[in-house]
């Protein structure tokens, strides 16, 4: 039975261990270029593997409608993950926003005005 009991809390520990690294990214900096109707998120998400832990999915929003989905298999340094998307459809004062999510845990959202 103590046997047991210190494998449950073993294992217990080593998942919390796990999860304590895990953490979604830390900011998210938006530009729109209008001449080129491209915008650029520069995601930023400090990790010390980036082919283990890293952003894996940004979604990209029009006007509260999500019009991409793009996936990563890693991410492109320790620091960061920069997306570019261009839409023909992005008018002056459309809503744009880039939601982050971390391979292992957490999002975040931010949004911008299409000037």
């Amino acid at each position: 039975m103590r046997s047991i009991v210190v494998s449950i809390l073993l294992l217990v520990s080593l998942l919390s261990a796990s999860v304590a690294y895990a953490h979604p990214p830390s900011d998210i900096i938006i530009t729109y270029d209008a001449a080129t109707k491209t915008l650029t998120a520069v995601i930023k998400h400090n990790v010390s593997n980036p082919t283990q832990h890293y952003i894996n999915k940004v979604d990209i929003g029009l006007n509260g409608k999500e019009i991409a989905e793009l996936k990563f298999k890693k991410q492109d340094s320790y620091f960061s993950q920069t997306v570019t998307y261009t839409s023909p459809d992005i008018k002056s004062g459309d809503l744009l926003s880039v939601e982050a999510y971390c391979s292992i845990s957490g999002k975040l959202m931010k949004e911008i005005k299409a000037q």
